[in-house]
């Protein structure tokens, strides 16, 4: 950053304050409501985090509670996130949704802050940065699986903040590969970026990342050996923790198949299948993107590796999607990747999952099931979309740019 910039920047104080008084007011219908909700629907997946650590202060088994009825939920989390969960433990069940609810909209804006830095950093903008930033904040906010963070009070905007800023982040002031490893160590599904940072050859950063996750991994197995040998040896083999695996929210590939209700065997044999060829196409698509150094369309794509090949992956997962747009956006200097990234970002504010079910529901002869499927898949449908987008139609709209 150039001295220039830092002189700008400081005289544009009063605006960020104002910026964050805009961004608070457009976010507050949206968060009173889900703050608000009966206390037994709110925040239902905070209260899974919380429970956990407060189970674990009382010396009891994490992975045999369920969060009272009518929600019945265990917690589904390597037994290191449990450990963090004591911190929550110890608010207030009122102290704990705020300070929560907080975390996801700061880790938000460092999703955003880095996704869009392109355009955020170009000259046309300089003035302006504040209100850009606060229009692409609101913009995102209402993404639909931003807004499922907000409405389960979950954790997934924040491991998106995690791996981003360790990629893409110019001078880290942490050991870079710290962050992936942490985050791999507290919801599995990061780990993708392990396969990412080793087809990118990037040694040290893929050791630091394998070092730390390891250790947060290993340690409670010295604090807590119980808890530790019940999720690695019982809990996480048993996918029905998670919830019903073929129910709507669940956007993965193995989800979109287990909807079409074939043969177990069948069923498998495709999905490992299409797993295999969608892995191979967006690794090697992220590999290329580093190679052309844009890392935030590299990240843009492991994120959707996330959620694709995943056993499950509900719909709040998708929170990749703020990353997707900052990849296509670019600089914002072509206005066709602005266009396209603006069709993006509405598709996933609709609710197109749930038209899906509605259109099953309405049962028309010889339409309402199959494309009613197709629709109900949209999003899991979408990031496949998204992913071919990344990898074969950026790279030419660069060129002709």
């Amino acid at each position: 950053m150039t001295s220039g910039e830092v002189r700008v920047i400081r005289r544009q104080w009063w605006a960020w304050a104002v910026v964050a008084l805009v961004v608070a007011a457009a976010v507050s219908p949206l968060v009173l409501t889900w703050l608000t909700n009966p206390d037994d629907q709110r925040l239902v997946d905070l209260d899974v985090y919380r429970t956990g650590g407060q189970v674990l202060l009382e010396g009891r088994p994490v992975y045999d509670y369920f969060t009272p009825a009518p929600q019945l939920l265990p917690f589904t989390y390597p037994p290191i996130a449990a450990m963090l969960a004591v911190v929550l433990a110890k608010m207030s069940w009122e102290t704990a949704q705020w300070v929560w609810t907080a975390g996801i909209f700061v880790t938000l804006a460092v999703t955003v802050g880095f996704s869009f830095r392109q355009v955020l950093s170009g000259e046309s903008l300089r003035k302006y940065v504040p209100w850009a930033f606060a229009l692409l904040m609101v913009a995102c906010t209402y993404l639909m699986p931003i807004r499922d963070q907000v409405r389960f009070g979950q954790v997934d905007i924040m491991l998106v903040a995690l791996c981003l800023a360790d990629c893409v982040a110019r001078r880290p002031w942490w050991p870079r590969g710290f962050l992936i490893g942490l985050a791999t160590a507290v919801k599995l599904t990061p780990g993708v970026f392990l396969i990412y940072l080793l087809v990118t050859r990037q040694w040290r950063t893929f050791f630091m990342a394998a070092f730390v996750a390891a250790v947060l991994t290993l340690l409670p197995f010295a604090v807590i050996p119980q808890d530790a040998a019940d999720f690695w040896f019982s809990a996480l083999l048993d996918p029905t923790r998670l919830g019903a695996n073929e129910a709507t929210t669940n956007q993965s590939i193995r989800g979109m198949l287990l909807r079409l209700y074939w043969p177990d065997g069948l069923t498998s044999v495709l999905w490992l299948a299409i797993v295999a060829a969608v892995g191979w196409y967006g690794f090697r698509g992220a590999r290329d993107a580093y190679k052309a150094k844009d890392p935030v369309t590299a990240v843009a794509l492991v994120g959707l590796m996330a959620v694709l090949l995943s056993p499950v992956a509900w719909i709040h997962h998708l929170a990749w999607v703020v990353v997707v747009l900052g990849a296509i956006a670019g600089d914002g200097r072509d206005r066709v990747r602005l266009w396209v990234a603006a069709g993006v970002w509405l598709y996933y504010v609709v609710p197109v999952p749930w038209w899906g079910v509605s259109l099953k529901a309405a049962d028309i002869p010889g339409v309402s099931l199959v494309l009613g499927k197709i629709v109900q898949n949209g999003f899991g449908l979408g990031a496949l979309a998204l992913v071919w987008l990344l990898v074969s139609w950026l790279p030419k709209r660069r060129e002709i740019a």
